[in-house]
C-alpha cells in the first residue's frame, strides 16, 4: 500500500501539531500530497464569520507551519461539522490513502477514550488511520 494522498486533522492542539508534523514527514518521504483539515464541529453555532476567518488564518499559517516544506504540496480545508464526519468526507473526496490524527485534541479528557475523534475514525474509516501518540511525557 502506498501513502501518496494523506489527510491530517488538526484543531490547533499540541497533539494535533504532532500529527501534522508526522503526516508531513510521511508525505515528504513518499513525495505525496498533504491535505490538512480543520472541522469547526461543535463550535459552529458559537462562532461568527470573523471567527471562521481567524480559524482559517490559523490553519493556513500557524497550524500548518511544520508542513510547509520545499517541494511538499499542502492543501488546507476548513469545514463546519463533526470532526469525524468531516475527516471521513474529505478523505473520500480526495481518495486519501491514510488519515492521520493525534490521539487527543482539545475536545477530550485523557481518561475518556471512548468517543474520541481518533477512536471513532479507527472504528468507522474504510482506509488506513494513523493515530499519533500524545505529545510529551
Amino acid at each position: 500500500m502506498t501513502f501518496s494522498r494523506i489527510v491530517v486533522g488538526t484543531d490547533g492542539s499540541v497533539n494535533a501539531a504532532c500529527a501534522v508534523t508526522r503526516a508531513a514527514d510521511l508525505a515528504e518521504a513518499v513525495r505525496g500530497q498533504l491535505v490538512v483539515v480543520t472541522a469547526v464541529g461543535l463550535l459552529a453555532n458559537a462562532t461568527s464569520p470573523g471567527d471562521h476567518e481567524l480559524l482559517r488564518t490559523q490553519l493556513e499559517h500557524e497550524w500548518t507551519a511544520s508542513a510547509r516544506r520545499p517541494g511538499l504540496a499542502v492543501r488546507t480545508i476548513l469545514r463546519d461539522g463533526n470532526p469525524v464526519a468531516v475527516l471521513l468526507a474529505v478523505a473520500d473526496e480526495v481518495d486519501a490513502d491514510v488519515i492521520v490524527v493525534g490521539s487527543r485534541g482539545f475536545g477530550g479528557f485523557p481518561e475518556l477514550l471512548l468517543g474520541s475523534t481518533s477512536t471513532q475514525l479507527a472504528q468507522h474509516a474504510h482506509r488506513a488511520v494513523l493515530i499519533v501518540p500524545r505529545a510529551g511525557p
